[in-house]
């Protein structure tokens, strides 16, 4: 990737991360000139967008004050947006529609990782083997990695629905699968 590449993903990266930050103040997409993130007086912010203006039309997340206010597996199902899945026109994505159960959770819920939202988004590399073992159960996760910004940490907290949302992983209760699989034998 060119140094014109680099710098455009670090500047998205950024951008995303601050929305992230911002995200109590984000409640109802406060003005950049007035977040507390950009400068007032930079002349930059008369051509960008503002968030209000940008994801105001997308469907609206009820995740309360925290995140950026955007359902945004729903907002690609309904065709809103059209995110570009890789940067190297040659590379073949390959759309997963596999949900993997994890059940060393403690006491909670068991956590259902959908793979298909994910690599609507992202090629199997960005994730297989740098960051999860392709083998279910071979990455050691924990909490306080994921929350440390390792692992499923990467991308929630920063450019995904927020961490503390802990429902939209931890989903499965452990009597409703186990009922499940005694109702197939």
């Amino acid at each position: 990737m060119g140094q014109h590449g680099k710098a455009r993903w670090f500047s998205l990266a950024l951008f995303m991360t601050a929305l992230w930050l911002a995200g109590p103040l984000l409640a109802e997409w406060t003005p950049l000139a007035e977040d507390g993130l950009h400068d007032p007086d930079n002349p930059a912010l008369e051509v960008m967008q503002n968030p209000g203006d940008a994801l105001s039309q997308l469907p609206r997340d009820d995740a309360g004050d925290v995140g950026n206010k955007v359902r945004w597996v729903q907002a690609l199902e309904m065709g809103y947006i059209e995110p570009r899945t890789n940067i190297l026109p040659e590379t073949k994505i390959e759309v997963l529609d596999l949900d993997i159960i994890m059940k060393h959770t403690g006491s909670t819920a068991y956590v259902r990782f959908p793979h298909k939202p994910h690599t609507e988004w992202l090629d199997c590399s960005n994730c297989h083997e740098k960051i999860f073992k392709m083998k279910a159960g071979e990455t050691p996760l924990s909490m306080l990695a994921i929350l440390s910004g390792e692992y499923c940490g990467r991308c929630h907290g920063a450019v995904a629905f927020p961490l503390v949302l802990c429902n939209r992983c931890h989903s499965v209760q452990p009597d409703t699968l186990e009922n499940k699989v005694n109702q197939r034998q």
